[in-house]
This record gives structure tokens, C-alpha cells and sequence, in this order.
């Protein structure tokens, strides 16, 4: 299909670019938090992909222990200003270099996660996981979990694109404005428990 041949190969250049681009700010930052924590700043955690695959996502580390935010206040600071701003996320680009995950598509979610599926939502898993998708810009962990898999199934069905640069474009204006990261009061986005 030309879509996809197109967006694998957008995907390629424009992570390629982009590693390289950030790459001295990552490093920065990854060294910042290895001296301040003394350990990886690298988080690595098993998602599940296209078609069900479980692969290993790479994300900044962002959540350590109360404790070490008590005694490290430049810390909490920083891990905050990570997640608001989807910092965090960028080693994911390696993920889209590899061909674990696009730049546009339903985000990745936890393994654990995969037996609560209904039919419906399992086809989330027939397109590759995206850095972004159509619910994240319709709210990102603001949506109920079943809004949200009606997005992300309403993507699958729906993929071109045009689409796909929407969802960039309105992706690039949450960064520059960020809402929607977690949910009131919450540190993390709200587990999803079944239907």
C-alpha cells in the first residue's frame, strides 16, 4: 500500500532528524539525571505493538521515589517539566526507527492491559502504536478509556495521510501548550481495569 510505504519512510528521515537534532539536549538532560539520582535515567518498559507484538519502549525517567524528590527539589522540577512537555517521550524515537512504532497511531499500552480488551478494542492493534495519535489530541489522559479506544479504532479505520499530519500539527500546538498530560490530581494517567 502507498500510504504505508510513504509513512514508513517519513517516519525514517524524520526520526533520523530528530535524534540527531536533539541528540546533545537528550544527553544533557540523561546525565543530568544519572548525577542527581545515580541511577539509569532510562526507562524501559514491554508494550504491546501491531498485531498484539510486545516490544520495549523507551521513555526519560521521570518518577523516582518521594523521598528522593524530597531531598532533590531541582528533581521533582525537572521531571515535572519532562512530562509536561512530552519530553519524556522522545527516546521513543528510536522506537519509531526501528519499526516497533510510527510516528501517528494509537499509543502503546501496557501488557498487562491486553486479556481486558473487548474484540472492538483489540483493533487499536492492527495499525502500529504512534509517539501521538487522535486521542491524544482529542484530550490525551483526560478521555475515558473506552472514548479512547473508540479513537484510537476510529484512526484505524480512518488512516490516510492527511490525517496523519493533522494529528501532527495539533500535536506540535499541545507541546507548545500542553493540557490534558494527567488527570486532576493524579501523577500518572489512571489504570485501565476492564469494561
Amino acid at each position: 500500500m502507498i500510504y504505508r510505504a510513504v509513512k514508513r519512510g517519513l517516519d525514517v528521515i524524520f526520526s533520523v532528524t530528530a535524534l540527531v537534532m536533539l541528540g546533545p539536549a537528550i544527553g544533557l538532560i540523561l546525565s543530568s539525571l544519572f548525577i542527581m539520582t545515580g541511577t539509569s535515567p532510562v526507562f524501559v518498559q514491554r508494550r504491546v505493538g501491531f498485531r498484539e507484538q510486545i516490544f520495549s519502549l523507551y521513555k526519560i525517567r521521570t518518577m523516582y521515589s518521594n523521598e528522593m524528590y524530597k531531598s532533590r527539589p531541582r528533581l521533582r522540577r525537572l521531571c515535572w517539566w519532562l512530562r509536561q512537555y512530552s519530553v519524556d517521550e522522545i527516546p521513543q524515537l528510536w522506537n519509531v526507527l526501528k519499526g516497533d512504532m510510527s510516528l501517528v497511531g494509537p499509543r502503546p499500552l501496557l501488557v498487562e492491559y491486553l486479556p481486558l480488551y473487548n474484540n472492538y478494542q483489540r483493533k487499536r492493534h492492527t495499525v502500529k502504536p504512534g509517539m501521538s495519535g487522535w486521542a491524544q489530541i482529542k484530550g490525551r489522559n483526560t478521555v475515558p478509556w473506552v472514548e479512547r479506544f473508540a479513537l484510537d479504532v476510529w484512526y484505524t479505520e480512518h488512516q490516510s495521510l492527511q490525517l496523519d499530519i493533522q494529528i501532527i500539527f495539533y500535536t506540535v500546538r499541545h507541546l507548545l501548550r500542553p493540557t490534558g498530560v494527567r488527570p486532576e490530581g493524579l501523577s500518572t494517567a489512571e489504570k485501565f481495569t476492564g469494561n
